[in-house]
């Protein structure tokens, strides 16, 4: 049935002036929050500990994981729109995330990778629960929190800040209580531990549903037999990633292949049929030229993505040939919408090298703190807990910064933000750098160096993340916004993807606990300067990128253009989100 807006005074009663649905959500995400990232801070402990994974391999498998949850939203969210609905795809979700946390607690013996126990099988079950899970209930209850409220309803930037907050308390308990928990009496009681936070959230949103007031119900009547359908579709989903996470390295293939071939169709239809109305109205030669090209390169990012070397100039002989003739196209004919989508698809590429760097947080950060610093005694995946903590903290800072420099005109424009945002993250990892070796390589690195990096992380973090959702939504012509949005999606995807081969190269087993350490900062100590040359290169490039967005020229021919909620967004947004959205005025 379809949903009506909700009147200003609804039959629940309020709570703190808003729909009590809204502390049903709350709580739900909360809890959901909890059990994720409680999971999260022990995942590359558990892999290196106990199931005895090289370093390399343990963040090759951290980033294959990380990546599919960033994927998998996709599909929830268009199955919740299409079948579901919101509620019904939450629901689902909250389910099958509550087995993969419990099924995480079934660990066995110790044993080297698949050898010797067959319980890793239910371990990759747990990590394929997890990923559907996820892509089900996070691609969705944040739209049931936007349909509590009508769209001119002043109360739905304070109940997207309410939300939030609930996100950052959950990652934050979650990674100090499931963390100590896991590292001090055994990993089963650890992910135990996340699965009770999970069941919790499970059991506040069914008791709930009467105060949602029917909001995220499935767009028409949904036969039985379609919804049972709907939901083998998904254990379907659970069987593919449970297949895939065992197979990290075609989930690499799949992610550089495709990617290349999203992003050459998105250039596609930004620089030839926008322009021109249609594909027939396109200048011919030019267009055939960037079908070629394109194909050379998808095809080879496909060789390269296998490892494969010889592929590698073909791949850059194909993108500067892409590159060439969307640039010779925009000099011959203008158009703002082709150039929006340039734009956005600049904004995208950085925010992969972002991701790339930030999410070393749980994979190689995570071990080097194990490892290298002097924690007092303190479990060191409880410092998962950090960035959640800083959020929380600063991002009612950073909300408020932002709209007293815009008022006095000189708030930065978005490239400048993502550029500043690199900029931090890669001076985070230089700032922890200098530490560790102002002390000596042979002492364990004094720990104000971990709050200094997740420190710089966070503010970067806050710089990018919170206005990545709103450049795109405003960026996208409204033909192709979806397309728009899933690539930044699949962008953060592909970060996370990154962000494991990084971790990977800093494995070093078997060369000796300072030798381990030393590679570990090489490696940081250069992607430190690379992220920092990126930055500074976003920003001086960022009045010619603001110049392509033709911000002048936007207009609101449409009610709902702008996002909401954003200034108060603690983590990086999942696929699938339709978050709510603030009428013109």
């Amino acid at each position: 049935m379809a949903t009506q807006e909700l009147p200003h005074g609804d039959s629940a009663g309020t709570l703190l002036g808003h729909p009590k649905g809204l502390f049903v959500l709350f709580f739900a995400e909360m809890w959901e929050r909890f059990s994720y990232y409680g999971m999260r801070a022990l995942l590359i402990f558990y892999l290196t500990k106990h199931w005895l994974f090289s370093d390399s391999d343990a963040g090759v498998i951290y980033g294959a994981y990380t990546a599919l949850v960033y994927i998998t939203p996709v599909i929830g969210g268009y199955l919740a729109d299409k079948y579901l609905g919101q509620r019904k795809a939450v629901l689902f979700g909250a389910v099958l995330l509550t087995l993969g946390h419990f099924f995480m607690a079934f660990e066995g013996e110790p044993a080297a990778g698949n050898e010797g126990n067959p319980i890793i099988y239910v371990f990759w079950l747990a990590l394929a629960l997890i990923i559907v899970g996820s892509g089900f209930l996070k691609a969705n209850i944040s739209v049931i929190v936007g349909q509590l409220y009508p769209r001119t309803d002043v109360r739905r930037d304070g109940a997207y800040t309410i939300f939030y907050m609930g996100i950052n308390l959950g990652a934050a308990i979650g990674s100090l209580l499931c963390g100590y928990i896991g590292e001090t009496y055994g990993w089963a009681y650890g992910f135990g531990l996340a699965g009770i936070g999970m069941l919790l959230g499970l059991i506040v949103f069914v008791w709930g549903k009467p105060l949602l007031l029917g909001r995220g119900e499935p767009p028409a009547i949904l036969a039985k037999g379609r919804e049972f359908g709907v939901y083998g579709v998904g254990v379907l989903l659970v069987a593919f990633c449970w297949v895939a996470i065992q197979f990290q390295d075609a989930v690499g293939v799949f992610l550089g292949t495709f990617g290349a071939a999203l992003v050459c169709y998105v250039l596609a239809i930004a620089t030839f049929q926008l322009p021109y109305g249609s594909y027939d109205r396109a200048p011919k030669p030019a267009l055939m030229s960037y079908i070629g090209l394109s194909a050379l390169l998808v095809i080879s990012m496909f060789f390269v993505s296998n490892g494969d070397a010889f592929w590698r100039l073909p791949a850059v002989i194909g993108l500067g040939g892409v590159i060439s003739v969307m640039v010779l196209q925009m000099i011959a004919k203008t158009d703002h919408d082709r150039d929006r989508i340039v734009a956005a698809m600049f904004l995208i590429i950085v925010s992969i090298i972002f991701w790339a760097l930030f999410e070393q947080a749980g994979s190689s950060l995570n071990l080097f703190t194990d490892r290298h610093v002097d924690r007092g005694g303190v479990p060191a995946s409880t410092f998962q807990s950090i960035n959640a903590i800083y959020i929380i903290l600063l991002a009612p800072v950073f909300a408020t910064v932002w709209t007293v420099l815009g008022r006095k005109g000189m708030e930065p424009s978005t490239p400048m933000k993502f550029g500043l945002g690199v900029v931090q993250v890669g001076l985070g990892f230089l700032v922890l750098v200098w530490g560790a070796n102002s002390v000596g390589i042979d002492v364990p690195t004094p720990v104000i160096f971990i709050f200094l990096i997740y420190l710089l992380h966070t503010t970067g973090e806050l710089c990018l993340s919170p206005v990545g959702l709103s450049a795109m939504n405003r960026l996208a012509p409204p033909q192709i916004a979806s397309l728009i949005m899933g690539t930044w999606f699949f962008a953060s995807a592909t970060g996370n993807f990154a962000a494991g081969l990084i971790a990977a190269a800093t494995g070093a087993e078997g060369v000796g606990e300072e030798a381990g350490k030393q590679v570990v900062l090489d490696v940081y100590s250069d992607v430190g300067m690379f992220a920092v040359a990126i930055g500074v290169g976003v920003m001086v490039l960022s009045p010619f990128v603001k110049k392509l967005m033709h911000l002048n020229t936007l207009s609101d021919d449409t009610v709902d253009d702008d996002l909401l909620g954003q200034d108060e967004v603690g983590e990086p947004q999942a696929a699938g989100m339709r978050p709510a959205t603030r009428p013109a005025e």
